[in-house]
């Protein structure tokens, strides 16, 4: 990690940005709150991407920042799956419970780094996804339900594996221009429903063909690894 430099509020301003992300989400707890939840989606992916461009423009990563912004996802990434989840009820409830447990293991093993697999999914994908079914269902006015549960059950193993999605849309963005392109993406897909199926299909299409990718190379990789048993009949 670099060492944080300057006074106390400029060292501190990605993580202030990191709890502005979450903060907003208390609109879900309104007793008409879930008309809010595609922005809140949405604010949330911006803001969990600026406040990583903050900590590396101004130099002021740090270990606290990184762990605070893990407790912020798995806070804000759970709430918003739940929220969706209480929203839909029935099968959905019970699916995005599975989903909301394996976003809070995944972010706060990310805490540890010594135990940190650097495997999987990020839940911010999940996010993404997520606000696509809600977007599309409703530009074609179907039901969301099946395609929630198949959602939240591939995520909840994607976010588990232990290997990395390797041509994740966003995972590939690595200047804060294409960062501000992603979500520029986002915005206009909730914006102009006529673009939305194409930035849709290229998010998901994308994770998918991680999966089946990286899935291919983490089992090429340990075929080559000898086991123990061989180990063992080689002495």
């Amino acid at each position: 990690m670099e060492k944080p430099r300057g006074n106390f509020l400029y060292r501190n301003l990605a993580n202030v940005v990191s709890i502005l992300g979450v903060l907003p989400l208390a609109l879900l707890f309104l007793e008409d709150g879930y008309r809010y939840v595609i922005p809140l989606i949405i604010f949330n992916n911006v803001m969990d991407d600026l406040d990583g461009i903050l900590a590396a423009k101004l130099h002021i990563r740090s270990r606290f920042g990184a762990d605070l912004d893990n407790v912020c996802d798995a806070v804000a990434h759970g709430v918003l799956v739940m929220a969706v989840g209480a929203h839909f009820s029935g099968l959905v409830l019970m699916v995005s419970m599975i989903a909301a447990a394996s976003i809070i293991l995944r972010a706060t093993s990310r805490v540890n780094p010594d135990v940190a697999t650097g495997g999987g999914s990020p839940t911010n994908e999940l996010m993404r996804h997520m606000l696509f079914i809600l977007l599309l269902t409703q530009i074609y006015d179907v039901d969301s339900g099946l395609y929630l549960v198949l959602i939240f059950l591939l995520h909840s193993v994607t976010m588990s594996i232990p290997f990395n999605l390797p041509f994740l849309i966003r995972g590939l963005a690595k200047t804060a221009t294409a960062t501000f392109l992603v979500n520029v993406a986002l915005v206009t897909a909730w914006l102009i429903p006529a673009v939305a199926p194409l930035i849709a299909a290229a998010f998901i299409t994308t994770y998918l063909y991680s999966f089946a990718v990286g899935g291919r190379q983490w089992l090429k990789e340990r075929e080559k690894v000898p086991s123990v048993e061989d180990h063992d009949l080689n002495i």
